[in-house]
């Protein structure tokens, strides 16, 4: 199988099948999709429009099954931001389009009338009918779909918040069991795929192949290299055993866990939902229940988790850290069970449980309800799920929540919510949530395990730099983000991989080309279309009101935002 790019026109409901541009060729994932706004989406369009573009695109190491390196990128302008916006996540699609030969899946225009599932094979592509899936939850989707296609499918997934094209909307990639469980969720991808006309995308991955690789002996040798090095570093061994809810404790002594509304760092509850407490509650209700569970074929790390019921029945996977913070201790709620099954329904509706649990937190100040009370929290997802005008507001985000009650404290940049980080007790996370053209996302560079001091300003800048760079190449690859900590062990097995599959000849340096020329395409994409150092900030009443225990607000000098990356601006 060839690397090819495959345009599908949904008005024509026409595929053609074209070569990479040569300005894209040595692009994959996020760095790709930025390459193709920049190229061809006018800053202009309107994101639930048609001129914009709905993009699947698999990393530059996708394919070989390399543990942690086939994650699919989603993106295109987005309905959240009004930015350049890129969302990833584990699961089968990225494998699956890789193994077609398919670099960049672009979808164009829409449908029109009706609703449909692409279906994407090595034989080309078609429209089928979903009329039977609308309205339906995720996962009753995604039974179907398998039922329909086969148990061997990929799929991407939006859910009654998707089709209702609500800004908070993700999508739900089916995971290595077959579950609906990874999410492209921030930006509102899921939304921009509803304006589409499309509930699902299925990919059948049967007659595809592995893509071409110029060196084979020298990949055989490097993909054990590549495992030793996963394995040498004891991050791997850590979240194979607590997952991203290992966090919990982390941010919590940092002073930086989001509790109820961002008004203080620090949960008394924290022990109650951490890693420890939940892997305990896995291992002691059995049954289905699994403390570390591979989202992707082949990972070796198995950060993801299923979180049994009482009687040992799936209640929702993964429970990340994330939706632990965010619909967990910002919310007041220290109980797992409430939190996992607050998941699920997030999951089902087809939502970002990070812009969700900050938009409850919002409504929360705002008087909606009350802080701690998990039966009313689950009342509020009931009206997502039902679509009344209280839970379309809530599902359009925490900013347009804040609007609708008048709510000064919002968090969020670019109109994307803030994850679990706080920016006033871990500030270089604070300038990554200021200055990543995606809006505030805690993956595009987390800085909680840099060496500094992390309630002063000094050096925030330079450390967010490193993060954001090293993660936008992490991101253009497939990679993981935990896979990272094993490559700094061995940091030269990203070229060599890259060599041996593509014969490129890359020097020890790709990673950071690969991260700084993301960044250049995507700020250049955020400027045509009228971001400027104006909105490279954290929200105003976060400079201003300090954050229990440490009492510290965001206070790196705009100066410091603003010149972060004008050497990539020049270039």
């Amino acid at each position: 199988m060839s690397h090819e790019l495959w345009r599908v026109n949904l008005q024509t409901r026409s595929l053609q099948r074209e070569p990479l541009p040569p300005a894209w060729q040595r692009l994959g994932g996020r760095g790709l999709i930025a390459r193709i706004l920049l190229d061809e989406v006018p800053p202009s369009a309107d994101p639930l429009g048609p001129a914009n573009k709905l993009i699947l695109a698999p990393g530059l190491l996708g394919g070989h099954l390399l543990s942690s390196c086939d994650r699919v990128s989603v993106g295109g302008k987005g309905p959240l931001t009004g930015t350049v916006k890129e969302a990833n996540a584990g699961g089968r699609t990225g494998l699956a389009l890789a193994r077609l030969g398919i670099r960049a899946l672009v979808l164009e225009e829409r449908t029109g009338e009706g609703w449909w599932v692409l279906h994407v094979s090595a034989g080309g592509v078609r429209f089928d009918p979903a009329d039977d899936l609308i309205g339906l939850g995720v996962y009753e989707t995604a039974r179907r779909l398998l039922a329909r296609y086969g148990k061997k499918i990929a799929a991407a997934i939006i859910g009654p918040a998707g089709e209702r094209r609500l800004r908070a909307a993700a999508i739900m990639h089916l995971d290595a069991d077959g579950v609906p469980g990874r999410a492209s969720a921030r930006g509102g991808v899921g939304a921009l795929m509803g304006s589409k006309g499309l509930k699902a995308i299925v990919v059948d991955p049967a007659g595809g192949s592995p893509p071409p690789v110029a060196d084979p002996s020298a990949l055989r040798e490097l993909r054990g290299r590549y495992i030793r090095a996963l394995q040498a570093h004891p991050q791997t061994q850590t979240y194979h055993d607590y997952g991203t809810a290992a966090m919990v404790a982390m941010c919590n002594a940092f002073g930086g866990l989001p509790t109820r509304g961002f008004s203080q760092g620090q949960f008394e509850g924290a022990d109650a939902i951490g890693g420890e407490a939940l892997r305990a509650l896995i291992l002691e209700r059995g049954g289905e229940g699994n403390p570390s569970h591979a989202c992707m074929p082949g990972c070796i790390i198995r950060c993801s988790n299923i979180v049994p019921d009482r009687e040992g029945r799936t209640l929702v996977s993964p429970l990340e850290y994330e939706t632990i913070a965010l619909m967990g201790s910002n919310l007041g709620l220290g109980d797992l069970d409430t939190v996992a099954q607050l998941n699920w329904h997030a999951n089902d509706i087809g939502v970002d449980t990070i812009e969700i649990g900050a938009a409850l937190g919002v409504a929360a100040r705002g008087g909606v309800w009350t802080f701690g009370d998990g039966k009313a929290a689950l009342r509020l997802m009931e009206e997502i799920q039902q679509g009344t005008p209280l839970g379309r507001i809530l599902a359009s985000g925490a900013a347009y929540t804040g609007q609708a009650f008048g709510v000064l404290q919002v968090p969020a940049v670019k109109g994307q919510a803030i994850p679990a980080y706080d920016p006033r007790a871990i500030k270089g996370t604070g300038v990554t949530y200021a200055t990543s053209p995606q809006g505030a996302d805690h993956t595009a560079g987390l800085t909680i395990r840099a060496k500094i001091d992390h309630l002063k300003p000094e050096g925030q800048a330079a450390v967010s730099r490193r993060a954001q760079v090293a993660m936008a190449g992490y991101d253009t690859l497939g990679i993981c983000i935990f896979a990272g900590f094993g490559i700094s062990t061995d940091p030269g097995v990203i070229p060599a991989l890259l060599n041996a599959i593509y014969g490129w000849g890359v020097g020890d340096d790709i990673l950071t080309r690969l991260g700084e020329e993301t960044l250049r395409l995507e700020r250049a994409y955020n400027r045509r279309v009228g971001f400027g150092p104006a909105d490279d900030r954290v929200p105003e009443w976060m400079t201003q009101e300090p954050l229990p225990p440490h009492n510290s607000v965001f206070d790196v000098p705009s100066s410091d935002l603003d010149a972060i990356f004008a050497d990539l601006e020049r270039g």
